[in-house]
């Protein structure tokens, strides 16, 4: 008890109004998404580290209704994207229109110029269209027929992918990924959760889930949340602590490729938020350890050998970090 209230008192940053926006996040999403606690935190992480979200899972485990849940808790704009093979990068982007009462060529947007922008089953769409998402991830803009367009705050991507079906289905390309601060791997309900689950469908009888979700922040409450991120604590320990464990995925023996400075910066980037969800103004080591997988798993690449022999990224990635000594 003595900690907490030391903890409280060496707050430099009043987080208590982010801290309860979180749990009343939280307790939204609850009224629809059993479990997935852990996969709740990370996505309201990305938002304050301002992120984007690659979210994989077999069909049915609630990737898209979890993402359009977190949007109805925030009063911006939303828009969902279906790829397809056939989906040009116009139909993402936008295009040039010619308007007959001037004469001149007017810019139409598409519906990528969102706040908070659903791709569900990215990796159905082509190089072409996948490859018009790397400015805009990147730079928060795009640039069409020599102009810029730029992304009014705040902008986030959050993609869903089929790990099973690759019919029909593009890889991601690896620049493309290293785009997203998180790959969310969605796992089955465990016994007791699909028991609550199938208590919840049934006593909704029948009213829609989006219904059900209020929103809770303003843009201006978000934009308030985001800028606390910036003045949380982090000790130079814990700095080389995330570069020591990224530059052992680049010479690991079992990683053909290893995590780039962008990683490093999105396991600090992400641990600041992670801290401040919990309510601390400094970032601890076990911060770091809740955000490595999760920033490393679609960064790094196995050798063929050790993909072969059933490895997983996730296992390299903790097999490293156990090799490398935790700060005190």
């Amino acid at each position: 008890m003595e900690e907490n209230n030391d903890l409280n008192f060496n707050n430099r940053v009043d987080l208590e109004k982010l801290k309860d926006a979180v749990i009343q996040i939280k307790a939204e999403l609850s009224k629809i998404i059993v479990g997935q606690e852990h996969f709740m935190d990370l996505l309201i992480v990305a938002l304050l580290a301002d992120g984007h979200v690659l979210i994989e899972g077999v069909p049915g485990v609630a990737k898209t209704i979890t993402a359009k849940l977190l949007s109805k808790t925030i009063d911006t704009g939303f828009s969902r994207i279906q790829f397809t093979p056939d989906l040009m990068p116009s139909d993402v982007l936008g295009t040039s229109v010619l308007n007959m009462k001037t004469s001149e060529f007017e810019f139409r947007n598409g519906p990528i110029f969102s706040n908070l922008v659903l791709i569900d089953e990215i990796n159905r769409a082509p190089a072409k269209t996948q490859a018009a998402l790397f400015e805009v991830m990147e730079e928060r803009q795009i640039s069409i027929d020599g102009h810029t367009y730029k992304m009014k705050p705040p902008f986030m991507v959050l993609a869903t992918q089929n790990p099973i079906e690759q019919e029909g289905t593009y890889a991601l390309p690896e620049a493309q990924l290293d785009r997203f601060l998180f790959k969310i791997d969605v796992g089955y309900p465990n016994l007791e959760e699909e028991i609550l689950i199938l208590k919840t469908h049934h006593d909704r009888k029948g009213i829609l889930p989006q219904t059900l979700v209020s929103p809770l922040l303003s843009e201006a409450d978000l934009l308030e949340y985001k800028n606390q991120i910036f003045e949380i604590l982090v000790d130079e320990k814990l700095m080389t602590y995330i570069a020591q464990i990224i530059t052992k995925t680049r010479n690991h023996p079992h990683l053909y490729l290893g995590g780039s400075p962008r990683a490093s910066i999105a396991v600090l980037n992400a641990s600041k938020a992670y801290a401040a969800i919990n309510g601390r103004d400094f970032v601890i080591p076990e911060d770091i350890k809740k955000v490595i997988s999760p920033v490393l798993r679609h960064r790094i690449i196995l050798t063929p050998e050790r993909e072969m022999e059933g490895m997983t990224a996730d296992k390299v990635i903790e097999m490293i970090v156990q090799s490398v000594e935790v700060p005190r």
